[in-house]
């Protein structure tokens, strides 16, 4: 008896879900009945008969869809901007126009450091020149030459335009009215065609980033820096030299030009500093 009253019991808690309401009553023998109809139950067990409720089913759950992430926009390359170029023997020149208002035609070479004008072009743009103009040591053939060093407003060659350029006042030996040097071409990745005679320029500024601080590369920023800390060495070096020597005179404009360079160099930290530019990328 007790196995069978267990079995029921065990079985009335496997009952499917889908079963309606459930009732429990014991007879006068003590034997436990389950049934899911009312009527089976005898009408003098109605009273203590117990309705037993099936447990509520349960859904289960739908695994969510994970959001498919969206691929990151490309970033496509600037796009480039074409000049066409006059070959002369070897070499190239390329139009340009000087603080917007003067039109001169100069040699492309993306192996120097600045950008060349001559002192008539100086002259023709409202340049002076005198003991507190800063200067860069050039070498010629036979002597390193103090070289007027001045900004201009601005260098554009084709659509291609470079507010406040350096150059320098030089009078070339093979004559023209200038060079084109990397103080306007380090803004642009360059390609020279020499097949067709044009030059197209990539503007390098990008988009700023923690890889690229103020739109531009660790080698922007690092050639930036490592310009003006090694002017500074040679001129402080001169400095030391001319000191020995009592130049006065030359010993004052050594002084102007590197107060101009730190000048130029705290303006640099400024900008990078605002960009976000590693500090090791400063050195």
């Amino acid at each position: 008896m007790r196995f069978v009253i267990l079995f029921i019991m065990l079985l009335a808690m496997f009952i499917p879900s889908s079963y309606g309401e459930m009732y429990k009553w014991v007879d006068e023998k003590g034997t436990v009945h389950f049934t899911d109809d009312l009527s089976n139950i005898p009408e003098k067990y109605h009273q203590g008969a117990e309705t037993r409720k099936p447990p509520k089913e349960t859904s289960t759950p739908q695994p969510q869809e994970t959001p498919k992430l969206s691929a990151p926009p490309e970033v496509s390359e600037p796009e480039g901007i074409t000049v066409d170029l006059v070959r002369k023997n070897e070499l190239f020149l390329a139009e340009v126009v000087l603080n917007r208002r003067v039109k001169q035609n100069f040699f492309i070479d993306t192996g120097a450091s600045f950008t060349l004008i001559n002192r008539p072009t100086a002259k023709e743009l409202g340049i002076t020149i005198d003991e507190t103009t800063p200067f860069v040591r050039v070498a010629s053939v036979t002597d390193v030459i103090p070289t007027p060093l001045v900004t201009l407003e601005s260098i554009r060659v084709g659509d291609a335009e470079v507010e406040n350029v350096e150059v320098l006042i030089y009078s070339m030996a093979g004559g023209g009215d200038g060079l084109l040097g990397n103080s306007f071409l380090n803004k642009f990745k360059v390609v020279l065609d020499s097949i067709h005679g044009r030059m197209t320029l990539f503007p390098l500024k990008g988009i700023p980033s923690p890889e690229c601080p103020g739109g531009y590369t660790q080698d922007y920023w690092v050639g930036q820096f490592r310009f003006y800390h090694r002017n500074l060495e040679d001129l402080k070096k001169l400095k030391a030299k001319v000191e020995s020597q009592v130049a006065q005179g030359e010993l004052i404009r050594i002084n102007n030009t590197i107060r101009y360079f730190e000048n130029k160099l705290d303006e640099l930290e400024r900008k990078a500093s605002f960009a976000g530019v590693p500090r090791n990328w400063r050195q």
